[in-house]
């Protein structure tokens, strides 16, 4: 008998004992009301269907332009991730009721909503485009913007994830935006509230917290915090349902590094936040911030 199947013979027993133990005593994600591995890919799945309907030929196949046959290009994709998003949005709402009647009526009323929302979420992406063609040099056209730069995926992701937020829809959203996280290494909570006209230009290393708002035609760039001054008590317990995080008004640049803390803090309109920055108070409207050595 070799040595690793002795090993397995004698040994495998126990250590598949503990790891039952701790499934059974700890923490088990339950496959009939929760979501997997595989209900996340199927997310994903659904994040990128709704994708390929903002902007047809970014994502996923290839569909027509115009006419009769782009109208049921969309169609076909938003009855696709409807029905999975029904499924997915039953399993995790099982948690909270087992009246299938209210659970039928929340899940309608999320997903219309967020369907009724996509018009207005294409139109706010196209202001983000825009922002960000009219705010690098570098941007040689729109296609150039929605096909090469990472903060497109990012903030379309977070559009789409923000609506099922506010909707108060469990675990879906995040599982959107981490996935965002992953793919451009912008990290952006699908909490924040975001205005139109939103650029980060080259992205990686972006946080931005879950109650951070940011107003009209700001400019951000790599390596900037909006974070939380501190997200514990003074007994080292996390602070929950408060607000954390900064506020950023409209038309104000944040350079690289930058990095705002603390639900009171205020960037005023107008203003310029330099490099390698750190700010935890309010500036006021029009200001120019910069890190004096």
């Amino acid at each position: 008998m070799d040595k690793l199947r002795k090993w397995l013979d004698t040994s495998l027993p126990d250590v598949v004992s503990q790891i039952e133990k701790s499934i059974n005593s700890e923490y088990h994600l339950e496959d009939d009301d929760s979501l997997s591995i595989t209900a996340r890919d199927e997310i994903y799945r659904i994040l990128d269907t709704l994708h390929s309907v903002l902007f047809p030929g970014r994502y996923g196949v290839r569909c027509p332009a115009t006419g009769e046959d782009l109208h049921f290009f969309l169609h076909t994709s938003l009855l696709e991730a409807a029905a999975l998003l029904k499924q997915h949005l039953n399993r995790i709402f099982s948690r909270e009721t087992k009246n299938e009647d209210q659970r039928e009526e929340r899940v309608t009323r999320v997903i219309s909503t967020l369907f009724q929302d996509l018009p207005s979420i294409r139109g706010q992406l196209i202001d983000d485009i825009r922002s960000a063609y009219d705010g690098d040099p570098a941007a040689a056209s729109f296609d150039e913007i929605v096909l090469s730069y990472p903060f497109i995926e990012a903030i379309a992701t977070h559009r789409v994830a923000h609506c099922l937020y506010r909707q108060k829809v469990p675990i879906i959203p995040r599982i959107m935006s981490e996935r965002a996280h992953s793919k451009t290494g912008i990290d952006i909570h699908p909490g924040a509230r975001i205005e139109p006209g939103f650029f980060i230009d080259h992205g990686t290393g972006v946080v931005i917290g879950e109650t951070c708002t940011i107003g009209r035609n700001v400019k951000i760039y790599q390596g900037v915090t909006l974070g939380a001054l501190s997200p514990f008590d003074k007994d080292g317990t996390p602070k929950r349902g408060l607000k954390r995080h900064p506020d950023i008004e409209d038309d104000v640049i944040i350079y690289a590094n930058a990095t705002i803390l603390g639900g009171k803090t205020v960037i005023g309109k107008g203003s310029v936040i330099g490099g390698n920055t750190w700010i935890v108070s309010s500036v006021a409207p029009g200001s120019v911030i910069y890190n004096k050595e």
